[in-house]
């Protein structure tokens, strides 16, 4: 199978209509801002750690969504919007197989998929290093602002607001005073 190749990355085959800007490296966390906030992957990158996951024990595309954020402590989890385009590419691409399970598409690695997982190696288990909630993830940054949030929504909906716009400004104000 031959792959009209974007960057480095074997993977980042030419689909633009996936989001891939040609020539683009992948990078394992793009910092740039978007609409959401920063991504912690782009499409190229993402595909090895879903190509993993699959070779890792077969998969349906909610699987692989709750498979990745419990790898990343809850700090990130892709959306559907990105994950099951990301698949149908992986089956055009001959590394992953479809069948049916019930009424769900059940995800498969190919023997192709499992030669091209072994060749980048190097690649996936530093992407897969990236991912795992790293064994103090109770202070990590991320992990503590997601417990904020959840937090803040949780007593926001019991109506608290006022309080805690107080206490948020305050925070802000006191995070800004250490630089």
């Amino acid at each position: 199978m031959s792959l009209f190749l974007c960057g480095t990355h074997p993977l980042r085959a030419a689909t633009h209509s996936q989001g891939d800007a040609p020539g683009a490296a992948a990078s394992v966390a793009n910092h740039a801002p978007a609409a959401r906030g920063p991504k912690m992957f782009d499409a190229g990158t993402l595909r090895y750690l879903v190509l993993q996951l699959i070779a890792d024990k077969p998969r349906h595309g909610y699987d692989i969504i709750k498979a990745i954020a419990q790898r990343a402590g809850g700090a990130y989890a892709p959306s559907p919007g990105a994950i099951y385009p990301l698949m149908h590419g992986l089956v055009g691409h001959g590394y992953v197989a479809v069948s049916l399970d019930g009424n769900k598409k059940l995800h498969s690695i190919t023997p192709e998929g499992l030669v091209f997982l072994e060749a980048n190696r190097a690649y996936v288990d530093a992407i897969a290093a990236r991912v795992d909630a790293p064994a103090g993830a109770d202070d990590d940054l991320r992990h503590l602002m997601h417990e904020l949030k959840a937090a803040v929504l949780a007593r926001g909906r019991a109506g608290d607001t006022d309080a805690i716009r107080a206490i948020l400004r305050q925070a802000r104000t006191d995070i800004e005073a250490l630089a």
